[in-house]
């Protein structure tokens, strides 16, 4: 059997577009055959797949798994092209999967993750389960990340909003788990849903990114002829005042609480007046948000130009 080496791997690879490992097992059965080894992925439906995957796939679903004992959680999103097949029962039976893949998973990235045993198809890489999926579906289809949340010392809240185009999990130390709690918990999850903070509070915040805060609303002062003839002592205050206005809207806990009857009441404080009715300690340690499609460019569709296209 001919030795199988890395340049044949990325050759076959830049050729087809197929996955690495996909590649080297294609090669390692033909031999080193360059030509059997493309027929071997198209026959297998994987150069079809990685056909595909120009195709830019922006929708699909974010989706959450919590384990029993509430202690560990995960979080993936997979995407698709069309919100169709996002809405697709097999397509979200997938993706279902993938979350518990990665509830137990050690991968430490996406292609680590990728490259792993499946849990859903034995014998079969993810990749290769994903390949598969692709071809029964006729899309795209991405993993495109994941993240693990745990806490030994308390439990673990997630929420999907509409349907999965929000998912996100937050982290709580607490000595106390009960329904008043879990209802907290799941509060501030939708919390971050909706206002998308950056940090949990103002611990996560670096000093490099107040500096630079402070040297742009330093300019934004000097480029206002009225602000730029105030005393210096003045503009000081006025720059950290705004700094702290801006922290009030990036931290979780110095935001408002959305649901705050009085629409004043601060995340912080309504942790604390849940706590303080369930006799427990109770500190929210962190949070992961994903957005479905966020940051990916979404093909712009011309439906009469593509018309057009068609009748010439």
């Amino acid at each position: 059997m001919a030795k199988i080496s890395a340049k044949q791997v990325k050759e076959l690879r830049e050729m087809t577009g197929a996955g690495m490992m996909d590649c080297k097992k294609a090669l390692t059965q033909t031999d080193g055959d360059m030509d059997a080894a493309v027929e071997y992925l198209r026959e297998n439906g994987l150069a079809k797949a990685a056909k595909k995957a120009s195709r830019i796939a922006a929708e699909g679903i974010v989706k959450t798994v919590v384990s029993e004992d509430g202690k560990k959680a995960a979080i993936v999103e997979v995407n698709s092209e069309t919100d169709f097949v996002a809405k697709n029962a097999e397509f979200q039976a997938y993706v279902a999967e993938v979350a518990d893949q990665a509830l137990t998973t050690s991968a430490a990235d996406i292609d680590a993750f990728l490259a792993e045993p499946s849990q859903a198809e034995e014998g079969k890489t993810v990749k290769e389960a994903l390949d598969g999926k692709i071809a029964i579906i006729g899309e795209n289809l991405k993993i495109r990340r994941f993240a693990q949340a745990e806490r030994a010392d308390g439990f673990v809240a997630s929420y999907i909003h509409a349907g999965g185009k929000i998912g996100v999990l937050v982290t709580v130390e607490s000595d106390v788990v009960n329904d008043d709690i879990k209802e907290m918990a799941k509060n501030i999850a939708m919390q971050v849903a909706a206002l998308n903070p950056k940090y949990t509070d103002r611990s996560e915040v670096s000093a490099d990114y107040i500096a630079h805060e402070e040297e742009v609303l330093k300019a934004q002062i000097e480029n206002d002829p009225k602000e730029a003839a105030k005393p210096e002592k003045v503009k000081a205050g006025m720059i950290k005042g705004r700094i702290n206005k801006q922290l009030k809207e990036v931290c979780l806990m110095d935001q408002v609480y959305v649901k705050a009857e009085d629409g004043k009441q601060a995340v912080n404080k309504y942790v604390a007046q849940v706590a303080k009715a369930a006799g427990a300690k109770v500190a929210i340690k962190g949070f992961v948000r994903y957005e479905c499609g966020e940051g990916i460019e979404k093909k712009q569709e011309d439906f009469a130009a593509e018309v057009a296209a068609q009748m010439k």
